[in-house]
This record gives C-alpha cells, sequence and structure tokens, in this order.
C-alpha cells in the first residue's frame, strides 16, 4: 500500500508524521471515495485484532455489523454535495475474534490542489463500554418501568378489592342493626362498627395514594399560579376569619406553571390548612405566600409563624405516610404524603425549613410554563 506522506514531498518531516499517525491514540484510516482502504494506523489494527495487510486485503463492509451497513449513505450524499465539511455516525464492526466494537467515526474529505475530493479520511474511537453502559442502563429503566406498573396495577386491585369487602362489611353490620336493635348498645358490636370505619377510612387514604401517578410533560398544562392560590385562599377564608389568621398573598400575578389543576389545587390547600392547623396560641397567625424564578422552575413559598417541626428529629419521616408530629387530633399523616408524591408526579420537589416555636417554609418547586 502507497504511504499517505512521502519522503519526497516531505524529506523532514515524513517520520514525525509517520509517528503520529500510528501512535494517535484513536484509529485512524485513509480510504478512497468508494470505501476502499488506503492506509490504516496502528491503533485501528489493535482496535480490530487484524494487521495491516489483512486490511488492506479485505473489503470494509466484511467485519461492518450487517444492521449497519448504510449508516454512512444520506450523510456521505451530503458531504460530497458540499453542503456539510463532515459528519459523525455510530457503527458496529466485527473484531478479529468476533466480538463486536461500536465505534464513532468522524469522517471529512481529503480534497488535492483544485478542491476536488480525492480521499476520505476516518478517525474511529471506540464507545463500546459506553453503548453498553447505555445499554444496561436502558435495561433497567425498562424493568424499572415494568415494574411500577404491575405495582400500579396491583395496588388499583387491591384498592378495587379492599373497597368491595369493606363495602360488604359496612351493609352487612346496617343489616344486623335494623334486624337486631339491641346490637347497638353491645360493647363488642361497637368495637365491630368502629374496625369497620377504620378500614373504610384506611381504604379510602390508600385509593387516594393510588390514584397518584407520574403525569406526562404533554399533559401538564400552563396554569397562572396567582389565580390558584387566590381560589384557595377564598376557599379557606372563613377558617382563617375564625382564628384570625392573617394571609399575605405575595405571589407574582404574571407566573404561569405546568401543572394539573387537580393537583396545584389540593397542593396550595393542603399547605395554607396545615398552616392554620398547626398555628401557635403565642401570636397573631401569620401566613405569607411569595414566589420566585429560579432556572427552569417557579418556586412557590409558603412561610407561617406557627408551632414549628423539629427537623432533626422528624425530618426524614416529614412526608412519610401515617407520621404525625404534632398532639392534634386531626392530623393521620396523610396529607403532606399526598401533597408531596402530587409535587413530584408534575416533575417538581418540595423543600422545608422549620424552627420550633418559630414557624416553617415549604418550597415547592413547580416547573416554569
Amino acid at each position: 500500500m502507497k504511504s499517505l506522506f512521502s519522503k519526497k514531498s516531505f524529506p523532514d518531516s515524513y517520520d514525525s508524521l509517520e509517528k503520529i499517525f500510528n501512535n494517535t491514540y484513536n484509529g485512524i484510516a485513509i480510504l478512497t471515495l468508494d470505501g476502499d482502504w488506503i492506509k490504516v494506523n496502528d491503533s485501528l489494527c489493535d482496535m480490530l485484532g487484524y494487521t495491516n495487510h489483512e486490511l488492506y486485503n479485505m473489503s470494509i463492509d466484511n467485519i461492518v455489523f450487517r444492521d449497519d451497513l448504510g449508516v454512512h449513505l444520506k450523510k456521505y450524499e451530503r458531504l460530497m454535495q458540499g453542503n456539510i465539511d463532515r459528519y459523525r455516525v455510530m457503527q458496529r464492526y466485527f473484531h478479529k475474534d468476533g466480538s463486536v466494537i461500536w465505534f464513532l467515526i468522524s469522517v471529512s474529505l481529503i480534497s488535492a490542489i483544485d478542491g476536488k475530493p480525492t480521499q476520505m479520511i476516518w478517525q474511529f474511537s471506540d464507545i463500546t463500554s459506553r453503548k453498553l453502559n447505555q445499554d444496561k442502563l436502558k435495561l433497567m429503566l425498562r424493568v424499572v418501568r415494568e415494574q411500577n406498573e404491575r405495582l400500579s396495577s396491583f395496588a388499583d386491585i387491591i384498592t378495587h378489592n379492599l373497597r368491595s369487602h369493606s363495602g360488604n362489611l359496612s351493609i352487612v353490620k346496617g343489616f344486623l342493626e335494623d334486624e337486631f336493635s339491641w346490637l347497638k348498645d353491645n360493647e363488642n358490636f361497637e368495637l365491630l362498627t368502629k374496625a369497620i370505619d377504620n378500614l373504610e377510612e384506611t381504604v379510602s387514604h390508600l385509593t387516594e395514594v393510588a390514584k397518584i401517578k407520574t403525569v406526562e410533560t404533554n399533559a401538564l398544562e400552563s396554569l397562572n399560579i396567582y389565580d390558584y392560590v387566590e381560589k384557595a385562599i377564598y376557599n379557606i377564608a372563613a377558617v382563617a376569619r375564625n382564628t384570625d389568621t392573617e394571609i399575605i398573598n405575595d405571589v407574582d400575578e404574571g407566573l404561569s406553571i405546568k401543572g394539573v389543576p387537580a393537583y396545584v389545587d389540593s397542593i396550595i390547600l393542603n399547605f395554607l390548612t396545615n398552616a392554620i392547623k398547626y398555628r401557635s396560641d403565642n401570636r397573631k397567625p401569620q401566613i405569607k405566600l411569595t414566589t420566585q424564578i429560579e432556572g427552569n422552575y417557579v418556586i412557590f413559598r409558603i412561610a407561617d409563624n406557627g408551632m414549628g417541626i423539629d427537623l432533626k428529629m422528624y425530618g426524614d419521616k416529614l412526608f412519610q405516610l401515617y407520621k404525625t408530629f404534632h398532639t392534634n387530633r386531626d392530623s393521620i399523616g396523610l396529607g403532606l404524603f399526598i401533597t408531596k408524591n402530587h409535587i413530584e408526579s408534575m416533575g417538581g420537589k418540595v423543600e422545608v425549613t422549620s424552627e420550633v416555636d418559630v414557624g416553617t417554609e415549604f418550597c415547592v418547586y413547580f416547573k416554569s410554563a
């Protein structure tokens, strides 16, 4: 095979150029415009397991993975038409030992003095490890997605069956009360009644949790957050008035978020009612609502001067199901769990800072619209 570099043309630099060509880390090959080998460097030979003489005496198509034979075609046509100066493709090749190697190949033209292309130069980067890791990640994500779908279906079935059974128990209990009026004064029947009521409440909670699904980005609507805050404040106006709670709405009227209307309603309402529920008796209750933009998010802040939460003790349990942190008899540990899941299902997140007997601030990150 003829050398790309000629001693006659470059008597002083020939050896240096040959050394650079052969010792570069990436594989390099010079090919005809028809795709035949002209010259290959030592790195490419090492990558493929062939000697340069073996490569020169075989067609490049003989070692290309069959499904990848045509990956150059469209880009090569654009290159030859002068629409692009270079291009890159991913292509699989067979090593001499039969294993498959993924290459990222950069292709450009070598032109004569008159500007007409005469040859191609291909640079080969071995990306096999990267591709294998990507394939493993894709497989893991597919397995997780399938498991989530199965768990979601399982949750739907379980909650449906539990609703049916608890409903049947409640009906039977009603029949017994109608037929045997004396049962109403029976202590054991009272325990049974309470147990059925608790079961129905638990099933109701589990049903709400099972309904929460990750929302696809294209299903999120553009919502003016100020409008939703105003609606939530109106809905709790009576409670705020009865508890003498001051609500300061400093939310930017021009900001819009991506969300599900029912979820956003629930999120804002839950944080407001919690702030009122856990107010301090030592001062006039105050809730301040503000917004700010940070990157691709609108941060919605709900700050109160209430009882506060001991985050050192409860911080890692704050959003868990059925976890409570105060003695309020209405607390069941469901609201924050559902709220956090609503936020995350829309691609957001929630953070909290709090100090006991000073107050609490929740920061909700909504995707900006």
